[in-house]
């Protein structure tokens, strides 16, 4: 049967049904507008957990006095003479000081940072520039007790350092797992920025393999880190230590929204061998390296810009007993492969010293393997800058294709063949035009064409005749004691 409802019944009818289902919706849960989305993070639980293992560092050291004169500062007075032309005022002109007994050094504060406990025996891990110059260094624990350290061991390269203190039942960190670190993950942190003890702070993770040093691929946050900061912990949403709070990028000398820290793993790798020995073992090959530009790769056949590009081989190194050449550029190590040139210093450096390796290297458009000794790093040695003062050089000469490139060459001379420890290869003695545009100049030894080792002028002229010239024309060249590849565009 159907229903028929007209006029003022049918309005009527719609209202009742309306105030039907609003009553019915009221009685239903709210559903928030953000349902979808995730809730911001509480970091409460992280700081009960983290907390009681983090400590303050403060750090005191020994100046030398100058006899308890009551002078002003000498470098305050150092300052009037420097921007005013003429002493502090007030200040006598000064003659001749009488000798007078030395003082006793005094005591100074000399810096306020921050760390973490690695171990229940009262080892704690910090930054080396916290401790660096210290005479004293005082930890203090959450609980107020206040210890004097010692000093196990400091690695200024990847600024880690170890300290102990007396104690026994300390509550240690958990220690994270990197890898497993994303872009974007909260992270936390707590220190003692400009002395605030106990301070926490959060951000995000804002990059990884941030590369502002040889040895360490930082971790990027916008976490707010300052002064006294440093030594502290960086902390995961698991209650994980995942680096240490080493640097800012600041103008000002504050906070301005980026930080850096070290990741726990190398960290981890440092402070392991300065609990054992106080210091760290390092591996080195003795070569001096570059990145790969886009357009030297594409030129050489290497394909993607990636591996390390050798510019100089130190002599007497492992590098150089093992046959790696300037001009190579190194693409795997150990099987790892080498994607920028920092990976290559950190993958050697951790490698124990004495081990054989494996090292995969680019040459002349094909791949070789390499197997080196790794031996122990050392202060670098100066470089040399090659030149022969007794036999004077041969006359320049160049082929009409070598003119056209802009340059006069001429071969090498025996005395300078031995002084700069090449077989062959022929010297820039002017370089214009498309060569000097590619950044050649006087002095240059050329050592390959177009992935063509040359040894003479006859063979650079074979080589550059064969190169492709609708093509830029890749030169391996040697400055000095180092290699590098510069492109021949010649003018159309």
């Amino acid at each position: 049967m159907m229903l028929k409802i007209k006029g003022n019944t049918f309005r009527s009818s719609l209202m009742a049904c309306a105030l039907a289902l609003a009553s019915t919706a009221a009685l239903l849960p709210a559903t928030p507008v953000h349902a979808q989305a995730r809730a911001l993070p509480d970091f409460t639980d992280l700081v009960d957990q983290v907390g009681p293992s983090v400590v303050n560092i403060r750090t005191i050291e020994k100046v030398a006095q100058g006899g308890g004169s009551g002078e002003p500062d000498e470098e305050m007075q150092e300052f009037f003479r420097r921007f005013f032309g003429q002493p502090m005022p007030g200040v006598p002109r000064q003659g001749p000081r009488p000798n007078r007994p030395q003082a006793p050094d005094e005591e100074r504060p000399r810096g306020v940072g921050s760390g973490f406990i690695l171990s229940s025996d009262g080892f704690v891990m910090t930054n080396a520039h916290v401790v660096d110059g210290a005479s004293e260094v005082l930890v203090t624990l959450p609980d107020k007790r206040e210890f004097k350290a010692r000093i196990i061991g400091a690695d200024k390269r990847t600024d880690v350092a170890v300290v102990k203190i007396d104690a026994t039942g300390l509550p240690a960190v958990k220690v994270g797992d990197v890898s497993k670190l994303r872009v974007g993950e909260w992270v936390m942190a707590i220190g003692s920025p400009f002395g605030l003890e106990n301070t926490v702070t959060a951000g995000i993770v804002s990059a990884k393999q941030r590369d502002t040093g040889d040895y360490l691929p930082f971790i990027q946050t916008d976490v707010a880190i300052n002064p006294g900061n440093s030594g502290g912990p960086l902390i995961n949403m698991r209650g994980e230590v995942v680096g240490i709070n080493s640097q800012i990028y600041s103008r000002s000398g504050g906070f301005m929204g980026i930080s850096f820290s070290i990741p726990i793993d190398e960290a981890s790798r440092v402070a392991d061998q300065l609990r054992t020995s106080g210091r760290v073992s390092r591996g080195r090959i003795g070569v001096q390296i570059d990145q790969v530009t886009k357009d030297v790769a594409e030129s050489i056949g290497l394909g993607k810009a990636q591996g390390a590009l050798v510019r100089g081989v130190e002599s007497g190194s492992p590098g150089e007993k093992a046959g790696i050449e300037p001009g190579d550029i190194i693409t795997k190590f150990d099987g790892k492969p080498i994607e920028k040139p920092s990976d290559l210093p950190r993958l050697v450096g951790n490698t124990k010293p004495g081990t054989k390796s494996s090292i995969t290297v680019f040459r002349r458009g094909s791949l070789r393997d390499i197997n080196v000794t790794i031996a122990e790093i050392e202060p670098d040695k100066p470089t040399k800058v090659a030149a022969d003062r007794n036999e004077p050089a041969a006359k320049p000469a160049a082929s009409a294709a070598a003119k056209s490139m802009g340059l006069a060459l001429s071969d090498l001379t025996e005395a300078q063949k031995k002084e700069l420890k090449l077989k062959g290869g022929v010297r820039i003695d002017a370089a214009t035009d498309a060569a000097a545009r590619a950044g050649l100049r006087e002095g240059d030894v050329v050592l390959a064409v177009s992935n063509v080792e040359v040894a003479n002028l006859k063979e650079f002229d074979a080589a550059l005749a064969k190169a492709d010239k609708s093509k830029p024309v890749s030169l391996l060249f040697r400055r000095g004691d180092w290699a590098q590849y510069a492109l021949l565009r010649p003018a159309r």
